[in-house]
């Protein structure tokens, strides 16, 4: 006959050894911050409360319609009309790893201009799972032409051609016109990442040819981190559920996420654009008054999202961040990756 219920359960509770710790006794304190880095950005009160409704199960007929709107609206911010379009749980990274992992497979050429962190990040994680990564590099702010873009696709013959268009760590809005036509004579996916600049600078995946597309929550669409916008059109979709192997990643896997998902031109977003453009411009005129130089000098290359400052000689850029920080609760970052130290990025209060 078993022990009785209440001598183990405090048999139990005395075999506790490590304490509740303190943290956990009492109410969470955030502090509140003006987030000018490139990202993540300060969130509207009305999305902090939807985010505090109630739980549903992932299986209701209530959260395949929420879903479905979600659905409605990525398609509606990337301009295009994909089917396979989801929202994936994970950051822009997520995105990036699933782009790579469901249409690329081992020993496979891959082409990656790289001119600034994200670049760099793609690479690595195309050659970690086996890929032949084939790579294009300009410093810092450089951008690629279709020239020079076209010679690398015939050279290399690639499966797959990865191209930043926000790079936030020199604040560049990379031109993308003609580079999905290009890949496509060269029977090559476009890969374009916009973690930073989807909702603030003009992106068309469907006019522009782009085959695989994703962004972030956490920057110009004014939402927490942890959510990963993704699309493919056909052509991708036709080497994603051709392939020879399983994708590496089960987590990312389309064909999963796909049937989950059931996936067996209004005003506003140009309003989006038009007032991230027009903020900027009051931004960059204001700094430039104060004897500052902006890092990216083009204008037209510049992303209203996230503007990098070059550093002025002779200044520590870690204290002046320091001192912003200390004194004015104002976060900004050195730059990113290669840009580290060069600049300093300053984000925009999201609209």
């Amino acid at each position: 006959m078993s022990a009785p219920l209440q001598p183990r359960l405090d048999r139990a509770m005395s075999s506790v050894t490590i304490p509740p710790p303190k943290c956990m006794l009492r109410p969470l304190e955030v502090p509140f911050r003006y987030l000018f880095g490139p990202g993540p950005s300060n969130v509207p009160p009305r999305v902090l409360a939807a985010g505090g409704r109630g739980i549903i199960g992932h299986l209701h007929p209530e959260m395949y319609e929420i879903m479905n709107d979600i659905k409605k609206g990525i398609q509606y911010a990337f301009q295009t009309q994909n089917n396979m379009t989801i929202a994936m749980s994970g950051s822009g990274h997520a995105a990036m790893e699933c782009a790579v992992f469901n249409t690329v497979e081992l020993g496979e050429s891959v082409l990656v201009a790289v001119n600034g962190i994200w670049g760099e990040r793609v690479a690595e994680i195309a050659e970690r799972m086996g890929a032949n990564v084939h790579i294009m590099v300009k410093a810092p702010g450089g951008v690629f032409s279709n020239g020079e873009i076209e010679k690398a696709l015939a050279k290399h013959k690639p499966v797959l051609f990865f191209l930043t268009h926000g790079e936030s760590s020199a604040g560049l809005a990379h031109p993308v016109d003609g580079i999905g036509d290009l890949c496509r004579k060269h029977n090559t996916l476009f890969l374009v990442d916009t973690v930073a600049s989807l909702g603030a600078s003009p992106i068309f995946m469907d006019q522009q040819n782009i085959d695989i597309l994703y962004t972030g929550s956490q920057k110009a669409l004014n939402a927490p981190p942890g959510t990963a916008p993704i699309s493919f059109n056909e052509r991708a979709c036709q080497k994603m559920f051709n392939r020879k192997t399983k994708p590496v990643s089960y987590l990312f896997d389309m064909a999963h996420l796909s049937n989950y998902w059931g996936n067996d031109g209004q005003p506003g977003l140009e309003e989006s654009w038009r007032h991230h453009k027009e903020v900027a411009g009051y931004l960059w005129k204001g700094l430039e008054d104060m004897g500052l130089k902006l890092f990216i000098q083009n204008k037209d290359l510049r992303l209203p999202s996230v503007t990098t400052i070059a550093i002025p000689e002779g200044y520590n850029w870690r204290e002046m961040l320091q001192y912003i920080m200390k004194h004015h609760n104002m976060e900004m970052t050195g730059g990113l990756g290669p840009s580290t130290g060069m600049v300093s990025v300053r984000g925009m209060l999201k609209f």
